[in-house]
């Protein structure tokens, strides 16, 4: 870590040991025990040294290398959606756009059928719902948007652009 192992250890310097640890206990070079004993050591080390101590027997390895990083994502939601973590394709509609035009239809299609067994055929309210949802997303759509929110997007390239500098 450090040429002096006599450095005291900043919060950073345990976590950045913690997370090589982690890493180290899933690969299965650390029993659950040695881990724990480990982990409860790293918390507790005062200087670069000892944290070096914990690391000694373990081959280094690069937390930015590892394949969970290889993924490539096009950013994240609050909702965790599958579609959005797949590439995008070259042609077509892409995955995220084909699911939100998908819960357009399947919302106007049940306002439709509540409408129908309503017995109100002379009212259209069921127009006002897939008309208004209709626009806006279309209007998301031909401005070039995403179905899912542009913020995600810039955290992503300024958290890159922080990994990088």
């Amino acid at each position: 870590m450090a040429s002096d192992p006599r450095i005291r250890a900043s919060d950073a310097d345990r976590d950045r040991t913690a997370a090589l640890l982690r890493e180290h206990h899933a690969a299965g070079r650390l029993t659950a025990e040695e881990f724990n004993e480990r982990l409860d050591k790293a918390y507790a080390a005062k200087t670069l040294g000892d944290l070096d101590q914990l690391l000694s027997d373990l081959p280094g390895i690069d937390l930015y290398k590892l394949p969970d990083h290889s993924v490539k994502r096009r950013g994240p939601t609050s909702f965790g959606l599958p579609w959005l973590l797949a590439p995008r394709d070259s042609g077509g509609i892409s995955p995220a756009w084909r699911a939100a035009w998908g819960s357009w239809t399947t919302v106007s299609l049940l306002a439709f059928l509540a409408w129908l067994l309503s017995g109100h055929p002379g009212r259209l309210w069921f127009l006002w719902v897939a008309g208004v949802y209709g626009i806006v997303l279309c209007g998301r759509w031909v401005s070039g948007g995403s179905p899912h929110r542009d913020r995600s997007r810039d955290r992503d390239r300024r958290r890159d652009r922080r990994r990088h500098d």
